[in-house]
């Protein structure tokens, strides 16, 4: 028969790559995060996306926040609160919570 040039590593999954399970779940948590935060006000929703690294996989602290909006890192944590109970409402979070107990 032919020589196949495959070696043994070829047939082994790599168990660090997510499966097409995970990273379809992983796709579905991102588009039910987004629709979340569509709730949310534009600066809300920049506040969070920049305070928990949601855009560039960089948490950044309320005084970082605070000088991209040029405000204090007080009203950056009073937008936060704000924003978070937004997002804890029944309504709101129901979505969410019933994505995350599958």
């Amino acid at each position: 028969g032919q020589e196949d040039s495959s070696q043994l590593g070829d047939f082994i999954p790599d168990e660090n790559l997510p499966g097409p399970v995970d990273a379809a779940s992983k796709q579905l948590l991102k588009e039910q995060i987004r629709n979340a935060l569509d709730v949310l006000s534009d600066r809300e929703r920049e506040v969070l996306q920049m305070r928990f690294g949601l855009v560039d996989g960089q948490d950044h602290t309320l005084e970082e926040v605070g000088k991209h909006f040029g405000v204090t890192r007080e009203r950056i944590r009073q937008i936060e609160a704000k924003a978070l109970r937004k997002l804890r409402h029944p309504t709101r979070s129901r979505q969410l919570r019933d994505y995350l107990e599958m």
